[in-house]
């Protein structure tokens, strides 16, 4: 896989440059700001982006802006958002240009395994985002008329959907049948007003839905 990574932290670029090389990824480019994220792009065309939330010149969300524009460009173009805090209007408006995103906080970096199980998944289309922001957005909304419509073990679903989970990792994880999960997510869609159609990915709106309430 070809990674093209944005990060103004040499340590950490040179870190992460290190992981995937373990894990027999390319990284094609390590830059250091939103326009040299940019550039990169545009040259190496790689399967995956990973950038910071926040770089030069600013330290606010070039580093995210730069993210989405790559997006509006290059719709589908996988893209793993890192931060150093849990942001979550920053998580929204990443989910809302559609699936293979993913928001993790740095400190996941260092669990090296899961953080590149995160970056195959949101490659090959998923959509991962941080435990730690999925667990403040469902606390937050406790008091949100379409999380009461949710039972408990609807709500310990959604949240592990919303950490890219498939259905039989949650069956795994909630140790019940994969056919329980499947009824439990189908509950959670008509509960939330999530109808099927060609061309939404309902469980992105399921979180997309708690993070706008957010």
């Amino acid at each position: 896989m070809r990674v093209v990574i944005a990060e103004d932290s040499v340590l950490l670029r040179e870190g992460l440059s290190q992981i995937l090389a373990r894990f027999d990824h390319e990284v094609v480019a390590a830059v250091a700001d939103a326009p040299g994220l940019a550039g990169a792009v545009a040259e190496q065309e790689p399967d995956i982006v990973v950038t910071d939330v926040r770089m030069p010149p600013g330290f606010r969300d070039e580093g995210l802006r730069a993210a989405l524009a790559l997006r509006g460009e290059r719709p589908g173009l996988p893209v793993l958002v890192l931060s150093q805090y849990v942001e979550q209007s920053y998580a929204a408006d990443l989910l809302q240009t559609g699936g293979a995103v993913g928001y993790l906080l740095k400190d996941r970096v260092g669990e090296v395994t899961e953080f590149v199980e995160a970056l195959v998944e949101v490659a090959g289309g998923g959509t991962v985002i941080d435990p730690d922001v999925v667990r403040g957005l469902l606390a937050r909304r406790a008091g949100d008329a379409p999380i009461e419509r949710l039972t408990p073990r609807e709500r310990e679903v959604l949240a592990l959907m919303a950490e890219g989970r498939s259905n039989g990792a949650i069956a795994r994880a909630l140790v019940v049948s994969e056919a329980a999960v499947i009824k439990h997510v189908g509950s959670i869609f008509t509960k939330l007003d999530l109808h099927q159609t060609p061309d939404d990915h309902r469980r992105v709106l399921a979180v997309l839905t708690h993070l706008r309430a957010g």
